[in-house]
């Protein structure tokens, strides 16, 4: 028989790029459920966050950051950012609370001025600002722009605060059954999560000069009889270039890109891996709906 005063629902954050939203869900699960990087624009797929306790089940799913699309990917980021404000319980709209409010966030409430869900407006990496009162001038400009039940300043990074938002989003929660057993921590698939931890890598590890022209496929993963797993990654660049850049001096780039990537993956998956990653040059990928497809960027129906 169901616990009636379980809780469980579905929460979706949402937000400009680079505001900390994929930070702030491998805080609250406490593992690293959606890449991170400096670069805008890292997340490009819905990530599902399953935060479990004794008393409730949270589903957080951290969407692309809304962004003037550029190209097909763009589009596609944006279409999936906005998809699950259909069927959510709450939606947080983070911010950075070191940035002024812009063109950019006016057209964030504009879509969210659609929705009849309610909204948390979360100014995150507090821990950042020097002056209070322009963050306040800020603060009262989103709420000219739309209405919000409540507003709440946190970091990301620290920790601060966010306590006190996980106690006011339980009583968003409705009543509700375990949606995913109390273990699991996101409904990705594994070969999703290694594919998003070699692309991290490969963003941290070159800095500015790769763009976000870079997509990682898993075309094998097999574990053999004595455990170990052999994974076969394929990393998509859209130049010659590029493919030079991540490839390195004499491969150091790409030595280094899969031993930072296979130390996580390890950990993730509880098995020692033998990581073989090539790379390929996709001219224009980001424009081609079927090499998006392939990718696995295919917007909803």
């Amino acid at each position: 028989m169901m616990n009636q005063t379980f809780k469980s629902g579905f929460v979706a954050i949402i937000g400009r790029p680079n505001v900390g939203k994929s930070t702030f869900l491998n805080h609250l699960i406490q593992e690293k459920v959606s890449i991170a990087s400096p670069k805008p624009q890292t997340t490009r797929n819905q990530i599902r966050g399953i935060y479990t306790t004794d008393a409730m089940q949270i589903v957080f799913i951290d969407t692309p950051g809304i962004h003037k699309a550029q190209h097909e990917l763009g589009a596609f980021m944006n279409q999936t950012a906005l998809e699950p404000l259909k069927e959510v319980d709450l939606v947080l709209w983070m911010a950075d609370a070191t940035l002024d409010f812009k063109e950019g966030e006016r057209q964030v409430a504009s879509l969210l001025s659609k929705i009849k869900v309610p909204i948390f407006l979360i100014m995150n990496k507090i821990d950042l600002v020097k002056d209070k009162n322009r963050l306040m001038e800020n603060v009262a400009k989103f709420h000219e722009a739309l209405h919000f039940e409540e507003t709440y300043y946190i970091s990301s990074a620290t920790g601060e605060y966010i306590p006190l938002l996980m106690e006011a989003i339980t009583h968003f929660m409705p009543n509700g059954p375990h949606y995913y057993p109390k273990e699991q921590i996101t409904d990705q698939p594994e070969s999703f999560m290694v594919a998003e931890l070699i692309r991290e890598k490969v963003l941290y590890l070159t800095q500015e000069e790769i763009p976000h022209s870079v997509a990682v496929i898993i075309e094998s993963m097999k574990e053999d009889e004595e455990g170990l797993m052999h994974i076969e990654a394929l990393i998509y660049v859209e130049s010659d270039s590029q493919k030079k850049i991540i490839i390195g001096k004499n491969g150091a780039m790409m030595k280094e890109i899969g031993t930072q990537a296979r130390k996580e993956i390890n950990a993730i998956l509880g098995v020692k891996t033998f990581l073989n990653i090539w790379v390929k040059v996709e001219k224009d990928w980001r424009n081609k709906k079927g090499q998006l497809k392939r990718m696995g960027y295919e917007p909803e129906r």
